[in-house]
């Protein structure tokens, strides 16, 4: 890559984001539970939610959070440790049925210093993987190439949850 020459990779969604005025300070996991108008939560449950990551590391990323805002896992009652993991659970059988990933990465980050973008409401990351999905672009460009509009996976992922909340 040429120090003297500016690479661009266009991403015109972003610009309402860039734009906006209202930038919130309100955590984002809560504000998640209120109606909205952006398609982002998949599933909800008595005492979690899994919405997709706006801004995702791959194809399907999404994150798992307790509705209450805690930020760690030591702070969980029980009954909330159990019910975040069965929403992990289905959150990961659900991008299995509708993207087919090789594997994933699934992690938590608590803190600043941990990697933790948002470290007041604890969340944990799921992010399917393919083989091959880590190309020359990250490595060369620095740049990732998400391969599916969010809108569209929105659609694919809400339809089957559906199906699956029908059948149970």
């Amino acid at each position: 890559m040429n120090a003297d020459k500016i690479d661009r990779l266009w991403a015109p969604w972003r610009i309402h984001y860039v734009r906006s005025n209202n930038k919130t300070k309100k955590c984002i996991f809560c504000y998640s539970q209120r109606p909205r108008t952006k398609k982002q939560a998949i599933l909800q449950t008595r005492y979690s939610l899994a919405i997709l990551n706006l801004y995702p590391y791959n194809n399907g990323h999404m994150m798992v959070c307790p509705k209450r805002h805690v930020k760690d896992l030591a702070q969980l009652k029980p009954h909330e440790v159990l019910d975040l993991f069965a929403a992990l659970t289905r959150v990961q059988k659900l991008l299995v049925k509708v993207l087919k990933p090789h594997g994933f990465n699934i992690g938590i980050n608590t803190s600043m210093v941990a990697g933790a973008g948002i470290p007041g409401h604890l969340h944990i990351h799921i992010v399917p993987r393919w083989i091959g999905d880590t190309n020359f672009m990250p490595v060369i460009y620095q740049t990732k190439v998400i391969s599916q509009s969010l809108d569209q996976l929105y659609t694919q992922l809400r339809n089957a949850e559906s199906k699956n909340s029908k059948r149970t």
